[in-house]
């Protein structure tokens, strides 16, 4: 197997080395750019599955909490008016 050392590579390039620089990728955990007419267009970079759960993938992403533990009474719900 030929590694290729260079991060950035064309699309025609690409098309005739694809397999190549998959393994490459895989083997070396370094994305490869593909480039059209000098233009970075694409990434490829070796799939990481996520270990987390969903909740720790949830974690930091509300955006408002305020005041969390006030009770919700039959006057709050729009749809029962």
């Amino acid at each position: 197997m030929v590694i290729i050392m260079q991060n950035e590579v064309s699309k025609s390039q690409f098309k005739a080395k694809a397999l190549e620089m998959f393994r490459q990728v895989e083997a070396t955990n370094e994305p490869v750019i593909v480039t059209d007419h000098g233009k970075p267009t694409i990434e490829v970079r070796k799939y990481r599955s996520p270990e987390r759960s969903p909740l720790q993938l949830l974690k930091g992403s509300v955006i408002e909490y305020i005041d969390p533990d006030k009770p919700v009474g039959e006057d709050d719900w729009e749809m029962l008016s």
